[in-house]
């Protein structure tokens, strides 16, 4: 049989040391040994494949199942709940160049009249809505290639 130790003294050592290697992620991001979008377009045909293949082996589903409604929500609320407002601090700018073209095209947007409260003409306005968005996002989607 091979030595290993427990899994509570492996786990205990690794969430006491890891935190302590903050310095050494914060230089190896200031430094990376390869270009990271580089090798990130490099690795697209890879990570369809691994995508299709945890599809076909219904992996999401089985994540899901396996951790539960409780262990989701118990993460989101010790976890998320503080970073919450300093990680949209943090998203501003990214936010703000995101979103600008499509608030521009809205902006030079006629859209149809407004009817009274449940008139199914009004949907000729969120029509007219979604389809505004779902240019700009094609239009970004081609420049990004």
């Amino acid at each position: 049989m091979a030595a290993i130790r427990p899994i509570d003294v492996i786990a205990r050592k690794w969430a006491t040391v890891t935190p302590q290697r903050a310095p050494d992620y914060e230089f190896g991001i200031n430094n990376p040994r390869t270009d990271w979008a580089e090798q990130t377009r490099a690795a697209n045909d890879a990570w369809k494949a691994g995508v299709q293949q945890a599809a076909a082996q219904d992996r999401f589903a089985k994540g899901v199942a396996r951790a539960g409604t409780s262990k989701w929500q118990a993460n989101a609320l010790s976890k998320g709940v503080q970073r919450w407002g300093p990680g949209v601090q943090l998203a501003l700018d990214d936010y703000q160049t995101a979103f600008a073209p499509f608030v521009e095209a809205f902006a030079r947007a006629t859209l149809p009249p407004r009817f009274a409260r449940r008139d199914p003409r009004n949907l000729e306005r969120v029509a007219a809505t979604n389809k505004i968005f779902i240019d700009v996002a094609k239009r970004l989607e081609g420049s990004a290639t």
